[in-house]
Formats: structure tokens, C-alpha cells, sequence
């Protein structure tokens, strides 16, 4: 495994960049910036090597992007209504910065702070702490990004959190992905498969009902593989809210801590597919439905809406105020302990 390690400047401070390059020639780049994957270089069913993580031109355009692209959100990923929540029988605010409601982490979130880094091996990890009442979040909280590329194009992120004070905890990755390279246009003709029979309803503001809803008969339905595109304008409340897909939806058999094989997207076009496996509870789906005037891409163009889909495993949205959603309560002596792996073939 080859790594180059590159710098780059930024307002907020020095970024630093790992590319790893495998035996085959398949790499990813990641960013200090966010703990972020900037780059994923995989090969189509003829053998070409192309980048299918959407991404920016310059390093410090991610300081602050609308669409969080490829970095780690926090300390809360998606969303917490009207950004409060109660904790031991203390309630805490949080910033509103999406409607009514508080989303991500933040203004500022994880996803905006240049994060502690090293490399070794096939591996580089991120270290990061959160201070008690950074974002209005209780507790000193530590954090551990670790990214692992192999020789078979998989690439692999151990999340691990402790904390000194009780605290909520929800991580996740939000990198977007188009199969067919990530200047070739929208992702609405590729094919997504969702081992996931409900979803998280919503509100108009997207704050999940507390229902877990199935997706039988609904433009929800991705138990068999489809199109992203062909259900996508539909006369249906949930695709009215998003502009598009952008819900949480249910694994199917999860159980904490059991790595699962929960979705799998792939293109037609370029033959490429990306197998997602996780311990996590739930995955939303983001179809990128407001890309468009995001900063100048990769390769030097501009995004449009619905070029790339995000698929983030994570917990439920708002479960600091839905008792009934798997807890994100973290604890003094407690780990939080996640895996999301990323499987990229050529069909």
C-alpha cells in the first residue's frame, strides 16, 4: 500500500491529505478537514479507474459546505427537533440551522473541524474532541475515525466515541457516490437495493412521526433493486418534504454490534457496484436534491441536483426525543463502537 500525504491551507488551519494506492492501483483520499473521504478511485467492468465520490476542487471548499460532502457530521448526524433534547432530567439547546430544527451537529459540527491525523499501513485515523458544551452538547467527547483501504477495493470506517459526562452520540459518513464517476451527471438511473421493509416517516419539517412505517406499496420500496430515479417524482408526502429521497430507513434484523450487509447500489452504465455492510441501525438516504451552487467539483466543473447519492448508516434522526428509537445515550465507561465498510466491484 503506497500513502502520499499532501497539505493544504485553510482558515480554520492546515488540512492534511492521504491518498492510498493499492497493488491494483484503486485509491481513496482522505482530509484531515472533517475526517472526510475526498476521493474514491475504483475501477469500471473494463478495467478503468475513475473517482465515484463527489467532491471539491479545493481542500478548504469543504469548510462549511451545504451538502457535508464526504465528512463525518457530529456530535449528532441528521436531525433533532426544534434542537432540544432532555438528558437526566436536564434539558439542553442546541443551534437551529435547518428550519426549525437542529441538524448535524451544528453549525460548526465535527464536519468543520480539522481533525488530529496519522498514517500507517493500510490505515489512517482521525482523533478528535469535542469539548463539554461545544454546539451545546454536554460532555468532553473522544473520538476515533479509523478509514482501512485493501488490496480488494474495500474501504472500511471504525467510529469509536467515550465520553466523561452522559451525552448523545450519532456518526456517520456523508460522502456521495455516483458509479459512473462523479463528473458524469445525475445518479438517477442507477440501481439501489435496501435490505430495509420500514421507514422513518416524517413531518413537514422531516422530524420522524415515531412511526416505523412499511415500505410495501410505496415509492419507499427498496427491497428488490430500482432505479433511484423512477419513483423519485411521485405524488407522495415524503418525496414532496425531501425534494427527493432524503429519509431514514429501517435495517432489516439488525442487532448492535453484528455487521451487517444492508444496501447495494450499481450503474448499468460503468458496471461498477458499492456493497454496504454496517452495525447500525439505520441508513438515510440523501439523493442529493440540493446540490446545485455547492463549490466548484473535483474535476473542475459544477454539481447539479441528484449527481450523487449519500447513504449514510447511522441511528434514528431526533432519538435523543424518541425513547422508543435505539438509544444514543453515551455514558461515562461506556464505548460507542460503529463500523460502516464500503465493497466497491466491477460487474
Amino acid at each position: 500500500m503506497e500513502i502520499k500525504t499532501l497539505t493544504s491551507t485553510s482558515p480554520a488551519g492546515e488540512i492534511t491529505l492521504y491518498t492510498l494506492t493499492n497493488a491494483s492501483g484503486a485509491s481513496v483520499t482522505l482530509s484531515s478537514l472533517g475526517a472526510g473521504i475526498v476521493a474514491v478511485c475504483v475501477p469500471d467492468r473494463d478495467g478503468k479507474l475513475a473517482d465515484v465520490a463527489l467532491g471539491y476542487k479545493d481542500a478548504a471548499s469543504y469548510m462549511g459546505d451545504g451538502p457535508c460532502a464526504g465528512k463525518i457530521p457530529g456530535r449528532f448526524a441528521n436531525r433533532i427537533a426544534l434542537g432540544k433534547f432532555t438528558l437526566d432530567g436536564k434539558e439542553y439547546s442546541l443551534a437551529i440551522n435547518n428550519g426549525p430544527n437542529a441538524l448535524h451537529g451544528g453549525p460548526t459540527g465535527f464536519m468543520n473541524r480539522i481533525w488530529g491525523s496519522k498514517a500507517e499501513g493500510n490505515k489512517v485515523t482521525f482523533t478528535y474532541r469535542a469539548a463539554d458544551g461545544e454546539e451545546g452538547y454536554p460532555g468532553n467527547l473522544d473520538v476515533k475515525a479509523e478509514y482501512t483501504w485493501t488490496d480488494d477495493n474495500e474501504l472500511s470506517l471504525h467510529i469509536t466515541a467515550e465520553t466523561d459526562a452522559v451525552t448523545v452520540v450519532n456518526l456517520t459518513n456523508h460522502a456521495y457516490f455516483n458509479l459512473d464517476g462523479e463528473n458524469s451527471g445525475t445518479v438517477l438511473n442507477h440501481e439501489l437495493l435496501l435490505k430495509a421493509s420500514r421507514y422513518l416517516p416524517t413531518d413537514d419539517t422531516q422530524i420522524p412521526t415515531g412511526e416505523l412505517a412499511p415500505v410495501a406499496g410505496t415509492p419507499m420500496d427498496f427491497t428488490e433493486f430500482k432505479a433511484i430515479g423512477r419513483d423519485i417524482n411521485a405524488d407522495f408526502h415524503p418525496l414532496k418534504v425531501g425534494k427527493g429521497y432524503d429519509h431514514c430507513w429501517v435495517i432489516d434484523g439488525y442487532e448492535k454490534g453484528q455487521l451487517k450487509e444492508v444496501a447495494e447500489l450499481r450503474s448499468g452504465k460503468s458496471g461498477r457496484s458499492l456493497v454496504i455492510s454496517t452495525t447500525q441501525p439505520g441508513m438515510q438516504i440523501y439523493t442529493g436534491n440540493w446540490l446545485a451552487g455547492c463549490p466548484e467539483s473535483i474535476s473542475g466543473g459544477s454539481y447539479n441536483d441528484y449527481d450523487g447519492v449519500a447513504i449514510e448508516c447511522q441511528g434514528f434522526p431526533d432519538a435523543p426525543n424518541k425513547p422508543e428509537f435505539p438509544s444514543p445515550v453515551l455514558r461515562p465507561g461506556e464505548k460507542y463502537d460503529e463500523t460502516i465498510v464500503f465493497k466497491f466491484n466491477a460487474l
